[in-house]
């Protein structure tokens, strides 16, 4: 039979801090955290000279939710100034969302471009 002849652990000892003149005690000042939102980025369209502009539309509503009026106005602007601005998502969602639409691009044998840039 083995025995065990070492001594319980033992604790350290507990510090009392002295009263009246405020030695050992210990204050702890709070520092205001400066916290800042995450960098959003804005998921833009690129215009190209094959894409039918009805699968640009229903590419805004499948994937951005944007009723009819709203993707007609953002394919057209995308149409005429050659780009246009589907959301602005933090940097995660917006690469989902630019995955999803060239993953839907590529599917149907259109070249159109999606891009994530940070938003202004």
């Amino acid at each position: 039979m083995v025995q065990n002849n070492s001594s319980p652990p033992t604790r350290p000892p507990i510090r009392q801090p002295k009263t009246g003149d405020g030695e050992g005690a210990t204050v702890l000042e709070r520092r205001a955290q400066k916290v800042k939102p995450p960098q959003m980025y804005q998921v833009v369209l690129l215009n190209d000279d094959y894409t039918p502009m009805e699968f640009v539309v229903m590419v805004l509503q499948e994937y951005f939710s944007k009723d009819l009026e709203t993707a007609t106005q953002i394919m057209l602007k995308v149409h005429v100034e050659g780009r246009g601005v589907c959301g602005v998502y933090s940097k995660d969602v917006a690469t989902t969302k630019v995955e999803q639409v060239l993953a839907a691009a590529h599917k149907a044998g259109h070249p159109l471009k999606c891009v994530s840039e940070p938003a202004t």
